[in-house]
């Protein structure tokens, strides 16, 4: 269950910004910061820089639990991804996550190939899974994003509707966005009109079907995602997000896009 919290956080807070550049340009180095807040108070902060150079990008960052989450556990996380950028999305080859969770330690690489997992690397091992485990079908690792740049999209790509299908080393999932509306978006480097994704849970393989974290995400309705476009980079990434959980909303908002 750790392992599905690390990828709906990545899924959440790990909003990262890249885009496609033309033949011959410049590399672009774009930052993004973010804070998460839960009923209102900051429980973390996570930063990005993006670096795209043709048709290939890398993206690094780090996440960190406030003072105040840090009374009841410490995380730190660190990410980093490289690929390639198509016409419609950023189709990661390298990923690699390394999180600590009070005393817990985990490092997950994965390896991909054409949208394909070609291998996955979990430290320490996962433990052996019961009966009510649905487990990893081979169609599970064909044709899937990694999380932290799954929800970057270059200008010329549909935002939402769409689905993605999202594997994080142990968890596939889809992600369905449906688009509600546009509505007006400040922060540092951003000034103008975001577009709003409901989002709806659906989890595949890789969890327990009798944990009641996924039967309340699955019926989960609420969920918001907020699209910028940055000019510069032209591409479309969050600024914005909700997640509704049972003891208070969790808002993760853009305090940095671009520059």
């Amino acid at each position: 269950m750790m392992r599905l919290k690390m990828l709906l956080t990545a899924v959440a807070v790990m909003l990262v910004a890249g885009a496609a550049q033309p033949a011959g340009a410049e590399p672009v180095q774009i930052r993004t910061d973010y804070s998460v807040t839960l009923i209102g108070l900051p429980v973390a902060s996570a930063r990005f820089v993006t670096e795209v150079d043709g048709k290939s990008y890398t993206i690094s960052g780090d996440l960190r639990s406030s003072a105040l989450s840090d009374i009841f556990s410490r995380i730190r996380g660190n990410a980093s991804v490289s690929g390639k950028v198509t016409r419609s999305k950023l189709e990661a080859s390298d990923l690699l996550v390394t999180y600590t969770s009070g005393p817990k330690k985990q490092r997950i690489a994965i390896t991909f190939k054409d949208g394909n997992v070609r291998s996955t690397v979990n430290e320490p091992e996962a433990r052996t899974q019961g009966a009510d485990w649905v487990p990893l079908r081979k169609g599970d690792l064909r044709a899937v994003l990694d999380p932290l740049s799954a929800l970057v999209f270059p200008a010329g790509a549909a935002v939402c509707p769409r689905s993605l299908p999202i594997y994080d080393g142990q968890s596939r999932i889809t992600l369905h966005l449906t688009q509600k509306s546009s509505r007006p978006f400040r922060t540092k480097g951003f000034t103008g009109e975001a577009i709003v994704c409901a989002v709806r849970f659906e989890p595949n393989s890789g969890y327990r079907k009798t944990s009641s974290s996924i039967r309340y995400l699955r019926g989960l309705k609420g969920m918001e995602v907020w699209f910028g476009k940055h000019e510069a980079a032209d591409l479309y990434a969050p600024v914005y997000a909700k997640v509704p959980t049972k003891i208070g909303q969790v808002v993760v908002a853009a305090t940095r896009f671009g520059g």
